[in-house]
Parts: structure tokens; C-alpha cells; sequence
């Protein structure tokens, strides 16, 4: 495991994507505790960025922070309104206010400072 480490702090990326988060699709299956009740996915695009989709609309951010800390913002989004705006603020707030990221084989957590967590699993095909 310290050569795993080693490489992504040679690559000067010590975000996540260096640590198993890139070249996946990471879909919402938990937030705080409950069901996820519609579609959101996370993607780290490049090393220092995250994109994905919400229930409404597609997003991006910087995240610049070292693995296992998760600092991304400001989050941009595109303005489309649909049914599911409330469940959308919640997601963005939950994903703004998380602080830790775990990424272990095909899970990913994300932890805000109350232990509050939002749970993704990879895509089974990456998409």
C-alpha cells in the first residue's frame, strides 16, 4: 500500500483521484442514513475537479484537498428546474459540507463534520 501512496504523491495529485476515485461513476445510494430516492452521481473528471449529475442538473467543482480530506467548491451547476429541486439542494448541501472521503474498492463515502454520511458505489460499467 505505501507504493500506491508513494505514486500518487510522485503524480503531484493527492486528491481522491489519486487514491481510486478516478475512471469511475460514482451513483448516490445513501444520504444520511436514508435510501437515496433519486439518481446523483460524482465523477472526478481530472485530478482537482468533480463533475456529475444531480436529480435536476449536471455539476462541476474544484477539489483541491489532500486524500482523505474533501473540500469541493464552489459547486456550478446548470439551472433546469424538475420535481426533484428539494431532493437536489439537499444533495449539493450534503456534498458541500462533506470534509472526508473514503474510497475502498467499488464504495466511496463522504463524511461532513456530524458523521453524516453520503454513500456511492461504482457503476457497474463505469457509466
Amino acid at each position: 500500500m505505501i507504493t500506491v501512496l508513494g505514486l500518487g504523491a510522485c503524480a503531484g495529485d493527492e486528491t481522491a483521484t489519486a487514491y481510486g476515485a478516478a475512471e469511475k461513476v460514482w451513483v448516490l445510494q445513501e444520504l444520511h442514513g436514508s435510501k437515496a430516492s433519486d439518481i446523483a452521481t460524482l465523477t472526478f473528471p481530472a485530478p482537482g475537479h468533480i463533475a456529475g449529475t444531480a436529480p435536476c442538473n449536471s455539476y462541476n467543482a474544484g477539489m483541491k484537498a489532500p486524500y482523505p480530506w474533501f473540500d469541493a467548491g464552489p459547486i456550478a451547476a446548470t439551472r433546469r428546474a424538475c420535481p426533484a429541486l428539494q431532493a437536489e439542494t439537499g444533495f449539493f448541501a450534503a456534498l458541500d459540507a462533506a470534509t472526508q472521503i473514503e474510497v475502498s474498492g467499488d464504495t466511496l463515502i463522504l463524511t461532513d463534520d456530524d458523521g453524516r454520511q453520503m454513500v456511492f458505489t461504482a457503476a457497474p460499467d463505469g457509466d
